[in-house]
């Protein structure tokens, strides 16, 4: 199924997951389906853009908003690609992320009217700081949706699957231009307990390879370009089974999982912290260790993305205290190093729990860590985004996600010219000896109607 397709069929759906805020005598008004786009989402895209850029021109460089009668200076960070819908005729949705001067960054929901080229916006709502949602939706059998708040949220709503999940991904690419040589890595997910992976087709403009890593036995495909292929795609779809992960036992060595990496340092600074964490408690055993290092975390750390962030820095994440689940779970990976307790990093992407078919909002990432004979899964930015998760997220990664590779700094034969991979989630691509960006899109249709999670998976 073409992406385009995608949005048309899920274009409800597609909006709330993003989500928007009405005013209260609005809460419970439906909002119904129409299946009936009259633009596409280039076309909202640019007209939210166009919004936002005159509004910064006529407020002085800044989009000024008032929030709990603070007022925000923001700067636009990014539009959510995946997000863009047309709700009917002349009425479309535009969901964005904007920084504020003092460093938050706040999701920003617009209801638009109008067609091309001359869009108005009807509606501004604040949906999120810091990742962290003020309510969520929920639909009613009838297909229409009211807004529901956090607390009374069940946790599929907050993006939770539990048990099993069935679903077809797409990993789709668009070769930017080209002059001269050019290579290409993308990530191949494998097949392990919690997850079964059907390569079901991919398609890609040249003659390609599969080559494999050592260390880790992450796979990607590779491919040599040329001039010929500027603007070509690649895209790979997958049949994904995945199981809900729990603490669990693996015949490993595990020693790797103790050593630096070369955005993931160890000592020095990283022991001074972890020992005032867990207070220096012999007797303490690893998992209480590991719980102390996670909360710190959960409560000092913001998820921001703004700054230096997605790279994985631990000193960064250690500076600043703000980025995205790179920075969250490379902090967490250095400080439980640091004290002995051997820990991985994982990255994918999480399927949307709440709608069965559509775009997703780039890679997610994770870790793991060692402790009484058991690899324990933990996810620390989501358990920051949804606090009634953090015991959850303490030894449980939801169904809903697929991981693509294991570890940092991957090397690769051939391997990019810039040495080892930091981590690979999005391609990695050189054109001659430099770095190049593709744009870069996931999508999913969910295959099957899923179990409702347990009431448990919710409590704090």
């Amino acid at each position: 199924m073409k992406i385009s397709q995608l949005y048309s069929l899920a274009t409800l759906l597609v909006v709330f997951a993003c989500n928007t805020q009405k005013n209260d005598k609005n809460d419970e008004e439906a909002i119904a389906e129409n299946n009936s786009p009259k633009v596409v989402t280039d076309d909202i895209e640019k007209g939210i853009k166009a919004i936002i850029d005159k509004k910064v021109a006529e407020g002085g460089g800044y989009f000024n908003m008032t929030a709990d009668g603070k007022e925000l200076r923001l700067k636009l960070v990014r539009v959510h690609t995946e997000y863009l819908s047309n709700l009917g005729p002349g009425r479309h949705f535009a969901c964005v992320d904007l920084a504020d001067v003092s460093g938050d960054v706040y999701d920003v929901d617009f209801f638009l009217n109008g067609e091309p080229g001359n869009m108005n916006v009807t509606e501004t709502t604040l949906h999120k700081l810091n990742g962290k949602p003020f309510y969520t939706w929920k639909q009613r059998k009838d297909k229409t949706w009211y807004r529901l708040p956090i607390e009374n949220a069940t946790s599929d709503l907050l993006g939770v699957i539990e048990d099993e999940d069935n679903f077809e991904f797409r990993y789709q690419v668009t070769i930017p231009e080209i002059k001269e040589a050019a290579k290409i890595w993308i990530p191949i997910p494998q097949s392990d307990r919690f997850q079964t992976i059907g390569q079901l087709a991919i398609k890609a403009p040249v003659e390609h390879q599969i080559i494999k890593e050592k260390v880790y036995g992450n796979k990607v495909m590779y491919a040599e370009l040329t001039p010929e292929q500027s603007g070509t795609e690649i895209a790979i779809t997958y049949h994904v089974k995945r199981r809900e992960k729990n603490p669990y036992e693996e015949d490993a060595a595990i020693s790797r999982y103790l050593n630096p990496s070369r955005l993931m340092p160890l000592g020095d600074r990283f022991q001074t912290l972890a020992d005032s964490i867990i207070g220096l408690k012999p007797n303490d055993g690893d998992i209480m260790k590991a719980r102390a290092l996670y909360d710190y975390i959960i409560d000092n750390m913001k998820y921001v993305k703004a700054g230096t962030y997605g790279t994985g820095d631990a000193v960064y994440a250690c500076d600043a205290m703000t980025g995205n689940c790179t920075e969250f779970h490379s902090l967490f990976i250095s400080l439980a190093r640091s004290t002995g307790i051997p820990s991985r990093f994982g990255v994918g992407a999480s399927i949307p729990s709440d709608r069965n078919e559509g775009g997703i909002d780039g890679y997610h990432c994770w870790a793991e860590f060692f402790a009484e004979g058991k690899w324990w899964p933990v996810d620390i930015s989501e358990a920051n985004k949804y606090t009634a998760l953090a015991t959850y997220y303490f030894g449980r990664h939801p169904a809903n996600r697929i991981e693509f590779t294991k570890g940092r700094d991957l090397c690769f034969e051939p391997g990019p010219h810039a040495g080892p991979i930091n981590f690979l989630a999005y391609p990695v691509m050189e054109i001659g000896e430099s770095p190049a960006y593709p744009k870069t899109f996931f999508s999913f249709v969910r295959k099957a109607e899923q179990k409702k999670p347990k009431e448990t998976a919710s409590l704090p």
